[in-house]
C-alpha cells in the first residue's frame, strides 16, 4: 500500500527516489530487528554454577512464579538478595523499589547480569509474595565466578648443562601448572618449575606449560625447544681427565706447601747470614784485644836490679 501511494504522488525519476528511500527504510527496520534479536539471544543464557569473569547470563526465577504471558504480575512482590554481600533488588506494586545489585530484574522476575565479576560470587535468595503480602515461594541460587587464567610463558635458565624451566604467569600464584613434552603431560602440580638433566636437554624436544585457574578457564604457553650454551658442557668440569675441584684442591695444597718451604728456606738463610756476621764480628774483636794486650815476655829494668841485689 505504501509503494502504491508513493507511485501515485510522483512519476518518472521521482518514483525511483521514493522507491530507494522505502527500501532503505525497510533495510533499517530489518537491521533493528536483527540487532534486537541478537541482544535477546545474548541475555537468554542461563547462569551456570561455575562462570568465567565477564560472562553475561540470567538466574531464572522458577516458572511457577510467572504468568502465561511471561510478564510480571503487578500484584506480586519479588525480592532478590545477595546473601554473600549486601545487594538487593525489590519489585513491588508494578515498579522497582530498590536495586543495589549489579544485575537487573527481567519481566519474568529473573535476575540478569550483563557481565559477572568476582564479587558476584555467592548465593542469591529469591522471595515471592502475593497481592495479600503472603509469601508464596522462596529459594536460593548459587553461582561461582572465576578469574580468567593468563597466558603463560616459558623461561629457561641453564647451569652446568642442566636446565630449569619456569612457567611465568606474572603475579598469579593460585594456578595449577601442568608441563608437557611433545604435547604429552609429564608433570601436574602447583610448582611452576621443571628441572631437566643435561641428557634431557640434549634431546632437543619441545616443552610447554598450561595453567588452570578454575574449572572454566585454562591457558597454554607456546612450545619452546630447550638448548643450553655450548660453553656449559654436561657433567662436571675436568682437568687432565680428573675432576676440576679435586685438581684445584691438590694444586692449592701444593702451592701452600711450596710457599711454606720457601718461607722456611728464607728464615734459615737469614739466620745463617746473621750467624756468619756475628762470627766475623767476634773474630775482629778477638784480634783487636790481642793487639792491645802488653807483652808478658819483657822485664822491667828496676825489677831486674832488685832481683840481682838480693
Amino acid at each position: 500500500m505504501i509503494f502504491i501511494s508513493l507511485r501515485l504522488l510522483r512519476k518518472g525519476s521521482g518514483t525511483f527516489a521514493v522507491f530507494r528511500g522505502a527500501m532503505s527504510c525497510q533495510y533499517s527496520l530489518v537491521m533493528l530487528f536483527l540487532c534486537g534479536f541478537s541482544a535477546a539471544l545474548a541475555v537468554s543464557e542461563i547462569c551456570k554454577e561455575e562462570l568465567l569473569e565477564g560472562t553475561s547470563c540470567t538466574i531464572k526465577l522458577p516458572t511457577k512464579n510467572t504468568n502465561l504471558k511471561n510478564t510480571l504480575d503487578k500484584s506480586k512482590e519479588i525480592k532478590w538478595v545477595h546473601l554473600s554481600g549486601s545487594g538487593l533488588i525489590h519489585w513491588k506494586n508494578g515498579r522497582m523499589k530498590t536495586n543495589s545489585l549489579d544485575g537487573k530484574m527481567e519481566e519474568d522476575g529473573s535476575l540478569t547480569f550483563e557481565s559477572v565479576s568476582l564479587k558476584n560470587t555467592g548465593k542469591y535468595k529469591y522471595t515471592v509474595f502475593n497481592a495479600e503480602g503472603s509469601q508464596i515461594d522462596v529459594g536460593e541460587k548459587e553461582i561461582k565466578v572465576y578469574a580468567k587464567a593468563p597466558k603463560p610463558t616459558v623461561k629457561i635458565s641453564c647451569k652446568n648443562g642442566n636446565a630449569t624451566l619456569t612457567c611465568d604467569t606474572g603475579d598469579r600464584t593460585d594456578l595449577n601448572v601442568s608441563w608437557y613434552k611433545e604435547d604429552k603431560i609429564i608433570q601436574n602440580e602447583i610448582n611452576p618449575k621443571l628441572l631437566l638433566t643435561s641428557a634431557q636437554v640434549q634431546e632437543n624436544e619441545p616443552y610447554s606449560c598450561s595453567v588452570v585457574s578454575s574449572p572454566v578457564s585454562n591457558e597454554q604457553s607456546d612450545n619452546v625447544t630447550v638448548s643450553c650454551p655450548t660453553g656449559e658442557s654436561p657433567g662436571p668440569h675436568t682437568i687432565f681427565g680428573h675432576d676440576f675441584w679435586i685438581m684445584l684442591s691438590i694444586l692449592a695444597g701444593s702451592g701452600a706447601l711450596l710457599l711454606l718451604l720457601l718461607c722456611v728456606l728464607i728464615i734459615c738463610a737469614c739466620q745463617s747470614c746473621s750467624q756468619h756476621k756475628m762470627h766475623q764480628k767476634d773474630e775482629r774483636e778477638f784480634r783487636l784485644r790481642n793487639l792491645q794486650a802488653p807483652d808478658s815476655t819483657k822485664t822491667d829494668p828496676n825489677t831486674a836490679e832488685i832481683s840481682n841485689y838480693e
